[in-house]
This record gives structure tokens, sequence and C-alpha cells, in this order.
């Protein structure tokens, strides 16, 4: 069956979180893919293309809501759909 919707273009910041302003849901009804310095990334939480920052869990250590900590890493972002 062919998909006839298009995607929606990506934003410059984008959250997995559903709670937070830069989540947008009509992104995530597509697959996309977060490169890092020329790595494909599948652990990325946000990005912002602009700043050149994405934010990944520090591990399994957690914060007192339960969510995994998270560190922000800066360099080169390029974001796309699969």
């Amino acid at each position: 069956m062919t998909e006839t919707t298009t995607a929606p273009p990506l934003p410059d910041r984008l959250s997995v979180d559903p709670g937070s302003p830069y989540h947008v849901a009509a992104v995530f009804e597509h697959e996309i893919g977060i490169r890092f310095n020329g790595k494909e990334r599948s652990d990325v939480e946000e990005y912002c293309l602009s700043e050149g920052w994405v934010k990944v869990p520090a591990g399994r250590a957690l914060d007192r809501k339960g969510k995994p900590m998270m560190i922000k890493l800066k360099g080169k972002v390029e974001a796309f759909y699969r």
C-alpha cells in the first residue's frame, strides 16, 4: 500500500518526551533518524539543530521522578526521515 501523506518538516528542536514543549506528535508518526558527528544514534531523547547538541541518557542513572538522567553532547547534528 502506498502512503499518500507527506511527512511534516523536521523542527529545529525536537523532544521524545510528550510533556516537553518541543514534542511534536505529527513528526513521530514517521520514523526519524539522528546523525551526530557523522554516526547514526538511536538513543537521542532531544536534539537542537541550530545550537548543535543532543541529549542522551547517562547510563542507568534515574532522576527523582524515575526518568533517565540526561547529558548534553555538542557537535554536528543532522535529523532525517528514514
